[in-house]
């Protein structure tokens, strides 16, 4: 009596349309989760890149749900060979983490046939973080990314070049925060966060970075992809 009670459980049959339905929402959910993340997301990275991994991750963990909850011993199979897959990408940003986080749940929502909860939690979810930014935006100005990258000059120590590049900073913006700072022999680079009030300012903060540094590279980078100067 024991031995069938636990042949039975997880053996459900496939149901190959409910699978198909399922993939068709967890699209839809993966193209509305990578416009958000393009749209909404602060990271430094690449954001169209990043967002393309989005449908993958949600599909596949779909498929690996609906598989596995079919089959105890898949299941159990499963936990095994999980313990030795390793993922080596890093996640630069803690937003990015919590987009595969939120990418993966609505799989699992999914693949486990909680359909509509996972639907109204997800859009829930994106709705609020997109309140959220929005509001970011308005309150704190225009926020974008400053790279700069430039030659040293000899005999000329790299903690005078930062503390110049920030005065200037600075001086042009409402409030600016150090987020990178690389040195490779002659060749420095360094980011900033800043925020700034509006684009008039970022005219005359290039001008006089280029007064400053002739040979300096600049770069800005915000949700709008600003062009580089």
């Amino acid at each position: 009596m024991t031995t069938e009670l636990f042949q039975n459980i997880g053996n459900d049959p496939l149901d190959l349309t409910l699978l198909l339905i399922n993939l068709i929402i967890g699209t839809i959910l993966a193209l509305i989760l990578r416009f958000h993340f393009r749209r909404f997301g602060s990271t430094l990275s690449n954001r169209e890149e990043f967002a393309m991994v989005f449908p993958f991750i949600l599909l596949t963990t779909i498929l690996i749900i609906t598989v596995v909850k079919s089959s105890l011993a898949l299941s159990l199979g499963l936990v095994g060979a999980l313990s030795i897959v390793r993922f080596r990408t890093p996640i630069k940003e803690p937003e990015e983490l919590a987009y595969l986080f939120l990418s993966i749940a609505m799989g699992l929502g999914l693949g486990a046939n909680q359909t509509i909860p996972t639907i109204v939690a997800g859009l829930t979810i994106l709705t609020v973080m997109a309140l959220i930014g929005s509001f970011r935006k308005t309150a704190g100005g225009k926020n974008i990314y400053l790279s700069v990258d430039w030659c040293s000059e000899k005999d000329e120590h790299p903690d005078r070049y930062l503390e110049r590049l920030t005065e200037i900073i600075f001086k042009h913006s409402k409030k600016s925060d150090l987020r990178r700072f690389d040195i490779r022999q002659d060749l420095f680079e360094a980011t900033f966060f800043l925020d700034v009030a509006s684009t008039d300012n970022l005219s005359a903060l290039v001008d006089e970075l280029r007064r400053t540094f002739p040979r300096i590279g600049i770069t800005f980078l915000d949700q709008n992809q600003l062009p580089s100067v």
